[in-house]
């Protein structure tokens, strides 16, 4: 069986966000698999996906903190500069984490470990509303 669909996400603030529970609620279909995959996709160039702890919120501040320390505004060395001083930030955080997970169904549900969660990285101070492309193929 093969299933896709496309949902949004309501815009958020800049960080890492738990979106765990949104994914879930957009993938009844899996309750009748077996065994499959899910492929979450995220269409856009300044947000990423990634799967990390989901139970001690301060991970997702330090992953913020972090990445704005490695990657910060305004190097004097970007050229991609007229869409702010988010923006090309924004590009590199994407790349280094990501744009797309897959993860295991088994019996029904995602098998995620007990201590794993699905990360939004939104990396723009306003980066609006974001599409992911849900992919399921199970049996």
């Amino acid at each position: 069986m093969w299933y896709q669909k496309t949902i949004h996400l309501t815009p958020r603030a800049r960080g890492f966000h738990l979106i765990t529970a949104e994914i879930e609620q957009n993938l009844t279909v899996i309750q009748s698999l077996k065994v499959g995959i899910v492929h979450c996709f995220i269409q856009h160039t300044s947000a990423s996906l990634t799967i990390n702890e989901n139970a001690d919120p301060t991970v997702r501040d330090d992953m913020e903190a972090h990445f704005n320390h490695s990657v910060p505004e305004r190097a004097a060395f970007y050229q991609h500069t007229y869409e702010g001083d988010d923006d090309m930030p924004a590009h590199i955080k994407t790349s280094l984490l990501g744009n797309s997970i897959s993860i295991p169904i088994t019996d029904g549900q995602l098998a995620l470990g007990m201590w794993q969660g699905i990360y939004l990285g939104e990396h723009r101070d306003h980066g609006g509303s974001r599409r992911i492309v849900i992919t399921v193929q199970g049996e």
